[in-house]
């Protein structure tokens, strides 16, 4: 097995990326459909993780342990957009397809520079496990236990929010509610929450490494982009739009974002 640096690893991961969401943009171009993007997103964290896996000189248990989190967990939420983008692979989802309407003329040309900025973003937020993979220390600390720990329950909560919400949406008796069951009830938006978590716990196991510190970025701007950007207020707008008076109801009891905790 090679040993490669930090430097080399970056690359080929950016690579990697970057075709990738050029093929998939060839694809979503031809069915009119930016809503792939989503899919293959989560898809680039098992592949960056697999080059990882394969090329970074880190303590082997340490890389199985980070990479197989990063693989698991990418599949997982990859797998779980495939199915449901899917469904209506020729019809875009009503986000996107207000993004292309705002876009105009050069929809498609932006939309290409989209998908290219998410392979990037796919690399950056990737951080923590660069960082973890290139720590030869033969010892797991306790930090990485615990962050094994955090991710498990990030997972199963962001995986049970998600099955709700199918749920409640395959009930023909449900067509133009909004789900307020489970975890729902609790929050607007528990999977962006246990997502967030996932990325602490990737931050909370880099932190066992030298330098892992500057993991903090991902967990960082993943909170950013949930609250300020592309997740929260791009959701609420479209449900607001679909559903007005139900939606605005909603917001008035319940949290925008962490469980249990009304902050509105």
């Amino acid at each position: 097995m090679d040993n490669h640096s930090l430097l080399s690893l970056i690359v080929y991961s950016v690579i990697a990326c970057c075709v990738i969401m050029a093929l998939v943009w060839l694809w979503s171009y031809k069915i009119k459909n930016a809503g792939v993007v989503d899919i293959f997103w989560s898809y680039n964290f098992p592949v960056i993780a697999i080059i990882l896996l394969i090329f970074a000189p880190g303590f082997e248990t340490r890389k199985y342990l980070i990479c197989g989190m990063a693989i698991l967990g990418g599949l997982r939420l990859g797998t779980h957009l495939a199915t449901r983008v899917l469904k209506h692979l020729y019809e875009e989802e009503p986000r996107y397809a207000h993004i292309r309407k705002e876009w105009g003329a050069n929809a498609e040309q932006k939309m290409f520079g989209f998908f290219q900025m998410q392979a990037i973003s796919n690399v950056l937020l990737a951080i923590p496990f660069f960082i973890s993979v290139m720590n030869p220390d033969p010892q797991i600390s306790v930090l990485e236990h615990a962050a094994v720990v955090l991710w498990a329950i990030s997972v199963v909560g962001e995986a049970t929010a998600d099955k709700q919400l199918s749920n409640f949406k395959k009930d023909p008796t449900n067509k133009g509610k909004v789900c307020d069951t489970g975890l729902w009830h609790y929050s607007r938006h528990p999977n962006y929450f246990f997502e967030w978590l996932m990325w602490v716990s990737y931050f909370v196991f880099a932190l066992a490494s030298p330098y892992g510190i500057l993991a903090v970025i991902s967990p960082a701007i993943i909170l950013y982009l949930l609250l300020k950007v592309t997740g929260i207020p791009t959701t609420e707008q479209q449900s607001l739009r679909s559903k007005p008076e139900a939606y605005k109801k909603y917001q008035e009891n319940t949290s925008v974002f962490i469980p249990w905790f009304k902050t509105k």
